[in-house]
């Protein structure tokens, strides 16, 4: 038995390739699939099944790709009601991968259709040796069963008794979950990639609380906020992607062409660099939305998905990343690229727009003297509460997009996040809804706490995310 493991960062996004000797199998894959053609020609091995756990909320996956690059045949949940060619599968079904036996178990209460593969490697035994478990057990923590909405009391008790199927599996059982820390599909989930069920069931909170109304109750209340991506990936899933080489190829604009289709309506510009590029130039009423490990989470959260997408990128091999990385949480729409970037924009004498950017100092300044300017804190509403500073309104940035109306637009705004990243996107926002005093904290708290303005706060020294934001 071989397993190879393939994370995202951002996305926290595990998946796996299951082999025997000659044939593998994929499990929850990403859209970008060439890696797992790659690996399996390095263990030169033929891909023949590819394995869901569930309709991911969290990301657009690439099984409808692989299958076409590959043959494979796709194994999916029965309760999914999959509307692609896949074969159907629920508690009790099995199939075998050359010495390698697979059994699913249902496992509801992340998704209502979720299973978990349970795999016996009978060259060596006839016990149990790993689980594949998506999203219903990680390391430390469990999947949220609060995503659809009306039914989230009766996925936390399927989840209750989902979780009471699987540790009953021996404890030596290795556990391979579908996302790591930095992962918004639970609550809190470890960094340690891996697991067993031994371990979990000793050290995992939420496989302590032995009472179900507890453990509802515990599973419903102060879960992280939902990005709007998670409310329809899911269906994308179901009824099967797109295929990526049917999706437009992007065009390269030059700057005149790429200023006129800015102009359509049913167009945005989204902007890619980092947040000081940004704010030293921009063209008028693009987003903002730095390409970071977490850039998929945020652009999926963020941009609206019935635009065309136009990309400003500081190269093109960032725009082809870009693209990637868009495709991977449904945004399909990117049609152009500015050709020469911002340099050849401003060489054409068309418009352009700033935002102002301040330092820790400057802002320290403004708390003691300019009590016109608004400070905005757009961390989570837990960063938030871990640590501020006095007198600061928060909304966290995506929330923006809406909340922008309880804001002074005459007002001088100064944004904050823990970094600068996430009050670039702030920026954008309030740039795009016609707000003109805008000026983004450089290094955000983060800045603000070493200059020795305010204690170190505790969700800004946090260790193990995927980036600090």
């Amino acid at each position: 038995m071989f397993v190879q493991q393939f994370f995202v960062n951002g996305l926290a996004h595990s998946s796996y390739l299951l082999g025997g000797t000659n044939t593998c199998a994929v499990i929850d894959p990403r859209r970008d699939v060439d890696i797992y053609l790659e690996a399996a020609k390095a263990m030169e091995m033929k891909i023949t099944h590819i394995l869901l756990t569930h309709l991911h909320a969290d990301f657009v996956s690439g099984f409808m790709d692989l299958a076409d690059k590959t043959g494979a045949v796709i194994y999916a949940p029965e309760a999914g009601k999959c509307e692609f060619k896949h074969k159907a599968l629920s508690e009790g079904s099995t199939f075998e991968i050359e010495d390698l036996a697979v059994k699913v178990l249902d496992t509801p209460g992340h998704t209502p259709e979720h299973i978990t593969y349970v795999v016996t490697d009978r060259s060596r035994s006839e016990d149990p040796v790993a689980i594949f478990c998506g999203d219903v057990l990680f390391v430390g923590d469990v999947g949220r069963p609060d995503l659809f909405p009306g039914i989230a009391e009766k996925l936390a008790s399927n989840l209750y008794d989902s979780l009471h199927k699987i540790v009953a599996l021996p404890d030596y059982c290795e556990v391979y979950p579908a996302h790591g820390a930095g992962s918004l599909c639970g609550r809190a989930i470890g960094a340690k990639r891996t697991s067993t069920v031994g371990y979990e069931r000793r050290n995992n909170y939420a496989l302590q609380l032995k009472d179900r109304d507890m453990f509802i109750k515990s599973l419903i209340t102060n879960m992280p906020a939902a990005p709007d991506h998670f409310s329809r990936s899911s269906a994308i899933n179901r009824k099967g992607p797109e295929l990526v080489r049917k999706l437009p190829v992007p065009a390269p604009l030059e700057p005149k062409d790429f200023w006129e289709a800015a102009q359509r309506e049913d167009t945005l510009v989204l902007d890619v660099r980092s947040y000081e590029a940004f704010g030293a130039q921009h063209v008028p009423g693009s987003w903002n939305i730095m390409f970071s490990a977490v850039f998929s989470t945020f652009a999926g959260w963020i941009l609206p998905p019935d635009k065309d997408i136009l990309l400003v990128a500081p190269s093109k091999e960032q725009a082809q990343e870009t693209l990637a990385a868009l495709r991977r949480v449904g945004l399909d729409r990117v049609k152009g690229v500015l050709s020469g970037g911002m340099f050849a924009w401003a060489k054409e004498g068309l418009p352009i727009d700033h935002i102002c950017l301040i330092s820790g100092g400057e802002l320290n300044e403004i708390c003691k003297s300019a009590r016109d300017t608004v400070i905005l804190d757009v961390r989570s509403k837990d960063e938030f509460g871990a640590g501020h500073i006095d007198g600061a309104v928060n909304i966290p940035a995506p929330e923006l997009r809406t909340r922008h109306t309880e804001l002074d637009k005459d007002s001088p705004i100064a944004v904050v996040c823990t970094t600068g990243i996430r009050s670039g996107i702030a920026c954008s926002i309030l740039k795009t809804k016609g707000f003109k005093k805008v000026y983004n904290v450089t290094g955000g708290m983060t800045g603000y706490n070493a200059a020795g303005y305010s204690a170190e706060c505790p969700a800004c020294a946090a260790p193990h995310l995927p980036a600090k934001i």
